[in-house]
């Protein structure tokens, strides 16, 4: 096994992101991907050369293993690639969120993981915004979360055209939305209770469109969440302590309110990580490569968090327009 190098899985856009990111950390790492107009594009932007014709002939020519992974490939492909690695030897992958098209997926993913000893992270990287970051070290000072309310609002009309497909936009609450949801459980603790209600659709989202709940966290706070797909809107998470209101108002800045005040004021956090790469990525990745995993997203942390997703999306019970209120 390689200790010193890194295997990144696809060509994309994420693994091109990966590909800035590892090269300003000095890491040694080789890409792999399908064809070869992603190897060419990625050579483009990177100055890379990819390796093309797909993991699995890869594995076939390669028995080096290395100890870590990235799997950065479409969603429709997270799975399949990890399981290849995992089967391959590889004890630690980071791979790129959902990690899998639905449950069954990623279900599938854990137990392999779990028979190969190897450990899975989810690659959730709002965690690691400098937003996050500081708004963590504030909220040490005040004490507990109390409270903490997010909108998850897509803009449909952007969706609609995208060319991806068509079962990934209807799996889109895990797929991208879940990016919110991940952050508000991860600073604000996971349901206990969950009351979750859904209406609508979209043309691409039959399933769902309107999104309203509220709960209590494992840590006692209370938390509520609103998105209309069909209507304005756009993401947004706040946080609220005895002492401070935390806002992430684009999520990648950070305001607050302190108690008393109705001013609310822009903290001046440190951004030259998330100027010079894709927000996050860089601390995510730091954080996976030197095994400091607190704030990383298991995947068995994820399957937990995906249940609770299938709800608020209303996955779990669409067959059944009578019953759309889901409680425990």
């Amino acid at each position: 096994m390689n200790n010193d190098h890194i295997w990144l899985i696809g060509a994309g856009p994420m693994a091109i992101d990966y590909a800035k990111v590892l090269t300003a950390q000095n890491r040694t790492f080789t890409c792999i991907t399908r064809s070869e107009q992603s190897a060419a594009n990625f050579l483009k932007q990177t100055g890379i050369r990819a390796i093309a014709g797909g993991l699995q002939e890869f594995l076939q020519r390669n028995p080096d293993i290395p100890a870590y992974a990235i799997v950065a490939t479409g969603v429709e492909m997270l799975s399949q690639a990890s399981e290849l690695l995992l089967k391959s030897g590889v004890k630690a992958l980071l791979v790129e969120k959902p990690a899998g098209l639905d449950i069954k997926q990623v279900e599938q993913t854990q137990v392999l993981a779990k028979q190969c000893d190897a450990k899975v992270f989810v690659a959730y990287n709002r965690r690691f915004y400098a937003s996050v970051i500081a708004a963590q070290s504030m909220i040490a000072e005040d004490g507990d979360i109390e409270s903490l309310s997010y909108e998850l609002t897509e803009w449909s009309h952007v969706i609609a055209k995208l060319d991806i497909n068509d079962d990934i936009k209807e799996n889109w609450f895990v797929a991208n939305t879940s990016h919110v949801v991940d952050l508000a459980f991860f600073l604000g603790g996971k349901p206990k209770t969950l009351s979750a209600f859904t209406s609508g659709q979209t043309s691409w989202h039959k399933r769902s469109a309107v999104f309203a709940g509220s709960g209590v966290t494992d840590t006692n706070a209370l938390f509520s969440y609103n998105a209309n797909w069909n209507a304005p809107g756009r993401w947004s998470l706040e946080v609220s302590t005895p002492k401070r209101r935390y806002i992430f108002r684009p999520m990648e800045l950070l305001q607050v309110q302190d108690i008393g005040s109705v001013a609310i004021r822009t903290v001046d956090i440190d951004l030259k990580y998330e100027e010079s790469f894709k927000p996050g990525l860089y601390k995510q990745t730091e954080a996976f490569l030197n095994q400091e995993t607190e704030n990383l997203c298991s995947l068995s942390e994820h399957l937990i968090n995906m249940h609770s997703y299938y709800r608020m999306a209303g996955y779990d019970n669409h067959d059944n327009d009578n019953d759309n209120d889901k409680t425990t």
